[in-house]
């Protein structure tokens, strides 16, 4: 049985490692520990002296790990308050995206950003990590528990096969599961990503892995938070990484910027058409000059595409709201998109349509075209 490889700063966490060493043993996992300390010895240290040893550790375990992981563990588990966790957290990006990953943390931190591409479960302790206590236990019991399962499991149903990658949020939902449907009717599995911006980046981390054999990109929305405004994590290759393969590209979402809970949008932006998509999020209608800038940026990426690239414009509506009576409906935003994505085409075609992005019609046609260019 392949270890366990326990990653942890001994120099000050040594008595709850140990305690989750002890746990995983009466299951008879084994257990490698594999310490990430800063080797301070207690001084004070000043904050760039700090900083580059964090960088410096995190780098010669990656190293080292990245070598021979498959060989070496089964799965890698960090346990970490505010600096371990940050430094085991960039070891754990830096690991095989798909590989099993576990961080067992006080969550000093907004943790989206960190596994939006990256498949690592994140366990909350609730309580900081500094001794022993009754709760701390418990939650490093059910830790030796599902790491025991995990351990035990041979692989035998780990699949890696290729899909068809796609794009979706709530308010295009209603066609996504239309394409759905349809493609695996024809045979084809599709994979989604919510395009919040967390999904955009892992949708971009599947491509870069070859995990697509085809893509219908059917909400292009953070093309809106990028350029624009929006919670989003970098990811500078978003509608280029999927450029070498088949690809249908829909404007969905691309007539709204999406914002936070509402109490807490800037007042610049309730003075336009806007609606509570849910408790926390809320939508806000473009405006003319933002559709220009957006639909720009988004030219110039599809422009760089080497694969078939075809962009179907539904002009009876980009999302859910922009319909007819919609709270944002808007049809010189639309009419702006298709003028300026059509006049800028080079390494792509334009196909509009007189459909709602959510009718049937546009979903048979987004499907229909990809097929015929696999």
């Amino acid at each position: 049985m392949k270890p366990v490889l326990l990653l942890a700063t001994m120099e000050t966490k040594s008595e709850e490692v140990g305690y989750l060493h002890n746990r995983l043993e009466t299951f008879g996992v084994p257990v490698e520990i594999i310490d990430v300390s800063l080797g301070s010895s207690g001084e004070n240290w000043s904050t760039p002296k700090k900083l580059n040893q964090m960088q410096e550790v995190a780098g010669q375990v990656s190293s080292s790990l990245n070598k021979n992981l498959l060989e070496r563990a089964c799965v890698v588990v960090g346990l970490g308050g505010g600096t371990g966790g940050e430094i085991i957290l960039q070891i754990l990006r830096d690991l095989p995206f798909d590989f099993p990953k576990i961080l067992i943390t006080t969550l000093p931190f907004d943790p989206r950003e960190a596994v939006s591409d990256n498949s690592i479960i994140l366990i909350p302790t609730l309580t900081d990590i500094e001794g022993l206590n009754s709760s701390l236990r418990n939650v490093l019991n059910n830790t030796a528990n599902m790491l025991a399962g995990l351990v035990t499991n041979d692989g035998s149903h780990n699949e890696t096969s290729k899909s068809i990658g796609l794009t979706t949020l709530g308010i295009t939902q209603d066609s996504s599961r239309k394409i759905t449907c349809l493609l695996r009717k024809a045979g084809h599995e599709t994979t989604s990503f919510h395009a919040n911006g967390y999904g955009g980046a892992a949708f971009t981390r599947f491509a870069k892995a070859g995990s697509f054999y085809g893509v219908i990109d059917m909400t292009i929305h953070e093309i809106t938070r990028i350029q624009v405004a929006g919670a989003h994590v970098d990811m500078p290759d978003r509608f280029t990484a999927t450029g070498d393969l088949p690809r249908i590209v829909l404007p969905g979402g691309l007539n709204l910027i999406g914002l936070g809970e509402i109490d807490l949008v800037p007042v610049k932006y309730l003075d336009r058409p806007h609606y509570q998509h849910s408790g926390y999020f809320t939508h806000v209608k473009m405006s003319p000059e933002e559709m220009e800038l957006a639909c720009h940026a988004l030219s110039v990426a599809l422009n760089q595409s080497t694969g078939y690239t075809s962009v179907i414009i539904p002009m009876g509506g980009f999302s859910s709201e922009d319909c007819l009576g919609g709270i944002i409906e808007d049809k010189e935003l639309r009419n702006i998109a298709a003028d300026c994505l059509q006049q800028k085409a080079k390494a792509y075609e334009v196909i509009k349509i007189d459909s709602h992005i959510n009718d049937d019609d546009t979903a048979a046609l987004a499907v229909n075209s990809l097929l015929s260019s696999l």
